[in-house]
């Protein structure tokens, strides 16, 4: 074939169909005659071993789960399937092997989705803790159920580390009050998040904040908001990461809850910055977090041992107290030892109980509880 080749009496093409190689190939080989016809050693000539297909078959349980995974609907991702492999089999693997084994073996994607071009990025900021993207994505999540439930996401910009991830029923400030604090007890404080212009984090009002904005001053944390929705683009391609993953993912574990769906994305999470590679960063967000604090560049603080600290990540309403002394509590009129007429302030916890305390939280003073529903908790005082 080669000497015909060489005399032109065969095509490169013909010649590479006629030997199962590819054109690259007969291409290498055909040099590797000439080279050898030149000082006439071609009679001796004998083509070189090739690398060959020699890697040891992947064990079952990784290939168990790639089909688990990949034939689930709506089918996971290639890169996911390889994050699983390594989160759960400690199997490392490339998209691209999945997807030739996906071809092999049928489970192969029908066609890659159109993605719109995505505008010109923003670079990160040095220090750690300096800025932290947070926002809001509803999507149905769970198989079977159109809901569209909304997850809250939020990202250091510097590492890219996922401090915060969690599905919620719906986006409310008492969600804000559950979801920020896990966060800051979990990471520390950053000095401000980047968030838009819902009207939880921003108010019309000149020289005034919301709540949540409120909650945040209290601990020297302040808001900065994004002119457009591109702005926080960091924190946005970041849902498609997780629109990708989880429906196939809770469509493949039968996970149709909030409750138990959050416990997989924590897990999720905690993986992904640990050990999975950032394209933008070459590196994993964790290692980007662990060299930032090695060189100095933090401007993280550590969340403060407070007393008012279960009481401003909570929903506060003022009211008074009735004629009788009574102030409605949940469902039920509760009685204060405090004269009629008084005027106290109501906390709805995230965790469904409720407290009343005298006076709104002000760092100066030690809070004043006249009733709990909540159970008793040790507070370490600043």
């Amino acid at each position: 074939m080669l000497e015909g080749f060489r005399t032109r009496r065969t095509t490169a093409v013909e010649a590479a169909e006629a030997l199962e190689l590819s054109r690259r190939r007969f291409y290498q080989l055909a040099g590797d005659y000439l080279h050898a016809y030149g000082p006439g050693r071609h009679h001796d000539w004998v083509p070189g071993v090739s690398g060959g297909d020699h890697a040891s078959p992947w064990p079952e349980p990784v290939t168990a789960l790639l089909r688990k995974r990949l034939g689930s609907t709506p089918p996971a991702s290639y890169s996911f399937a390889a994050s699983e492999a390594l989160r759960l089999c400690e199997f490392r693997l490339d998209r691209a092997q999945v997807r030739r084994w996906a071809l092999r073996n049928g489970l192969a994607h029908q066609g890659a989705p159109v993605r719109v071009r995505a505008p010109v990025r923003r670079w990160q900021r040095d220090r750690i803790g300096e800025l932290w993207q947070l926002d809001a994505t509803p999507h149905a999540w769970f198989p079977g159920n159109p809901t569209l439930f909304p997850m809250l996401s939020m990202l250091d910009d510097c590492s890219r580390v996922f401090v915060g991830s969690r599905i919620y029923e719906r986006e409310l400030l008492l969600s804000y009050a559950e979801f920020l604090p896990a966060a800051f007890l979990a990471y520390g404080l950053p000095l401000e998040i980047y968030v838009d212009y819902h009207s939880l984090f921003f108010t019309h009002t000149p020289e005034s904040l919301t709540q949540l904005g409120q909650m945040l001053r209290f601990y020297g944390v302040s808001l900065r908001y994004a002119p457009t929705p591109q702005a926080k683009g960091k924190v946005e391609r970041e849902h498609l990461f997780w629109q990708n993953r989880l429906p196939a993912y809770f469509a493949g574990e039968d996970i149709r809850q909030i409750p138990a769906a959050n416990e997989h994305v924590d897990a999720l999470r905690l993986h992904r910055n640990a050990r999975e590679i950032h394209r933008e960063l070459g590196m994993r967000p964790a290692t980007a977090w662990s060299r930032a604090e090695a060189d100095g560049r933090s401007k993280l603080r550590p969340a403060p041992h407070c007393p008012w600290w279960p009481y401003v990540w909570s929903v506060r309403t003022q009211t008074r107290t009735g004629f009788d002394g009574r102030v409605p509590v949940g469902a039920y009129p509760v009685r204060l030892e405090v004269p009629p007429r008084t005027q106290v302030v109501l906390c709805r916890h995230p965790d469904g109980g409720h407290s009343v305390l005298a006076a709104p939280p002000d760092p100066l003073k030690m809070p004043q509880v006249l009733f709990t529903s909540r159970p008793s908790q040790k507070v370490q005082f600043c």
